[in-house]
């Protein structure tokens, strides 16, 4: 046998064993439980507010577990759950290796980690805000009891408001430590910026407006959008949350251009980007809060037609793009789509050629049962207050049974403008995203869009509301 034919021989055997080796580990992490046995535990993760699961783990008889596996785990803060459904939470962070032992009788007191300085800084963190936990206890029960008591009650909130600055520092002094460790990227992402003394204005006089807007314009100085782990915890989504709700003016174009805002902050990652995206236009595509869609829409304008959307497909860009496409026509403020439609008398009536000062379009259904009682109840508020203000009700019939609906006109006194479309002529049903009914929409003298898709036991209340807010802004 030549050498040559050896050699070829050796490498034939060795590409053999190369192919059916196994593929090496990506990450694997052992976990042992004591008091534990025999079991299956879970790893799931943390993704914005909900947990996912992403691994189901024998264990076995002295509580030892193995996670592991041959695609790297995206970074974030990720969870094993016990058969009783308690769980501990792990650092995911670039270490691929380690070991965590702990028991079911306290997991974060009793853990023990080797191989992973995230998580010995993670569960030394924790372990602190245990003591300082147990510490504020009974302080609250004191607080709750000597509120009444001025001098203690101040005493005891000197000692808690020491608590709180002890927490701080120690973050404080953790960044300043490990300043590019994933710890301290949750911890900065999870502060709230200090706000400063507020200036003198040239009248003298305290801006009391400096710290909501210095607290705004700094509430994201400690977030790095440019990594993605944040996404696979809660912190990241709390932050927009509390942004959008509670530090924006609850109106369409203010939360519309604070959308904008987190969106361009979230180009630092792509996948920031699309969840930052996606998270916000589905919220204000669904908001319960009448005029939001208007968010929807110029996000999809913005985001969506414009092309920066790269994991829409075709049929989710179509889907999404005529939505907005349906919707704007009909936002607040927009003059409503005219309608030419014959009424109950075989007359063609026109909703832009109708005088009043406000018009109520109702689209109703006699076969619908919300309808069968939501419409009459609206006749009777229309006769009752809504006719001596200046109303008029222009109500379009949905279906095509001509007997039905002169029935029910005729049973329930409707002495408004009533309309139908029975040879199915006019496409107003897709023009008014009409795909249940009722649907109200309420339009002003111009014809312009003032409120939509209220109840009818709404109707009363919103538009004494809205003429005594007219009514003031014209004394202004």
């Amino acid at each position: 046998m030549t050498c040559r034919y050896i050699l070829l021989l050796g490498l034939f055997f060795s590409s053999l064993i190369t192919g059916f080796s196994k593929e090496k580990d990506a990450y694997n992490i052992k976990i042992k439980i004591n008091n534990l046995s025999n079991t299956a535990c879970y790893m799931g993760y943390h993704f914005a507010e909900k947990q996912y699961v992403s691994d189901t783990i024998k264990v076995d008889a002295k509580g030892n577990m193995v996670f592991s596996g041959t695609k790297p785990l995206d970074g974030g803060i990720y969870l094993v759950v016990t058969p009783s459904k308690k769980y501990f939470e792990v650092i995911i962070a670039g270490e691929t290796e380690f070991s965590m032992e702990t028991d079911t009788l306290d997991f974060i007191k009793n853990m023990k980690v080797k191989g992973s300085k995230e998580n010995e800084w993670f569960y030394a963190y924790l372990n602190f805000m245990g003591e300082k936990s147990k510490m504020l206890e009974p302080l609250n029960k004191k607080m709750e009891q000597y509120k009444s008591n001025k001098d203690s009650a101040d005493a005891i909130r000197k000692r808690m408001s020491k608590i709180d600055s002890e927490v701080k520092e120690y973050k404080i002094n953790f960044m300043k430590a490990q300043p590019n460790s994933f710890l301290a990227k949750i911890f900065r992402t999870s502060q709230d910026p200090e706000v400063p003394e507020a200036p003198k204005l040239p009248n003298g006089r305290t801006d009391s407006t400096f710290a909501y807007k210095y607290f705004k314009a700094h509430f994201f100085d400690g977030v790095d959008f440019s990594d993605a782990r944040l996404l696979r915890t809660p912190l990241l989504y709390n932050k927009y949350k509390q942004y959008l709700e509670k530090l924006t003016y609850q109106i369409p174009d203010s939360i519309a251009e604070a959308c904008v805002y987190l969106c361009e902050k979230a180009k630092a990652n792509k996948e920031v980007f699309k969840y930052t995206v996606v998270y916000t236009t589905s919220t204000y595509e669904s908001s319960k809060i009448m005029g939001m869609d208007a968010v929807f829409v110029r996000l999809v304008e913005d985001y969506y037609n414009t092309g920066q959307a790269f994991w829409a497909d075709s049929t989710l860009m179509f889907k999404i793009s005529d939505r907005a496409r349906i919707l704007k026509p009909l936002l607040l403020g927009k003059k409503a789509p005219n309608l030419l439609l014959y009424d109950n008398k075989k007359q063609i009536q026109q909703l832009w050629a109708v005088k009043s000062k406000y018009t109520i379009l109702c689209f109703w259904d006699p076969d619908c049962s919300h309808c069968k009682k939501a419409v009459p109840q609206l006749a009777d508020t229309y006769h009752k207050s809504l006719k001596a203000k200046g109303f008029e009700v222009f109500a379009v019939c949905t279906e095509t049974e001509e007997a039905k609906w002169l029935k029910f006109i005729e049973d329930n006194k409707l002495d408004w403008i009533n309309v139908a479309d029975l040879e199915l002529h006019n496409h107003f049903r897709s023009i008014y995203d009409i795909s249940s009914t009722p649907v109200i929409y309420i339009l002003n003298e111009k014809k312009e869009i003032i409120a939509k898709k209220l109840g009818v036991e709404q109707v009363e209340d919103f538009m004494d509301n809205y003429i005594k807010a007219e009514q003031k802004r014209k004394m202004n």
